[in-house]
């Protein structure tokens, strides 16, 4: 199966960081990204889409990011359900954020082009991964087969 979102968009209010009750560095923020496309003679429509980042990954946004700010983010797609304050069941679809990322120039933003988060890295040259919430976990390690892509045992 493949889950991967890719998307570049400004921040349409500054991030907010919390904490779950545990601890977890948590982040909602909403982007505002042009569609791809437009009808002749009519303008190109925005769609607003609900990030969520989580851990080092939510603490380098709210750091960093401010409204109106563009980032571009590498994450997926997950939904939760949820009842509104009338008690009707709702569906909630979201970006958890793997990756974010400064774009554009120093002058526009603050930030030289190509910036992204790295927290072992001070001059956040590369990106690095967010871990999800435990809530949206979908296995352990344990679950997953470890592959041995060597050339040792290769005939040729």
């Amino acid at each position: 199966m493949l889950n991967v979102v890719a998307l570049m968009g400004r921040l349409v209010a500054d991030p907010e960081l919390r904490h779950t009750p545990q601890g977890t560095a948590v982040t909602t923020f909403t982007i505002a990204v042009d569609r791809s496309f437009a009808k002749a003679g009519t303008e190109r429509q925005t769609d607003f889409i609900d990030i969520v980042a989580w851990r080092g990954t939510a603490e380098f946004i709210c750091k960093y990011f401010q409204k109106g700010r563009m980032i571009a983010i590498d994450g997926s797609i997950q939904t939760r359900t949820y009842q509104d304050k009338n008690g009707n069941n709702r569906k909630a679809f979201e970006i958890v954020v793997n990756n974010a990322n400064f774009v554009g120039s120093k002058n526009e933003n603050g930030a030289s082009s190509n910036s992204s988060y790295a927290p072992s890295a001070p001059d956040h040259s590369r990106a690095v991964p967010a871990e999800p919430a435990p809530a949206y976990s979908a296995g352990s390690p344990d679950d997953f087969a470890v592959i041995d892509d060597s050339d040792e045992d290769l005939p040729f």
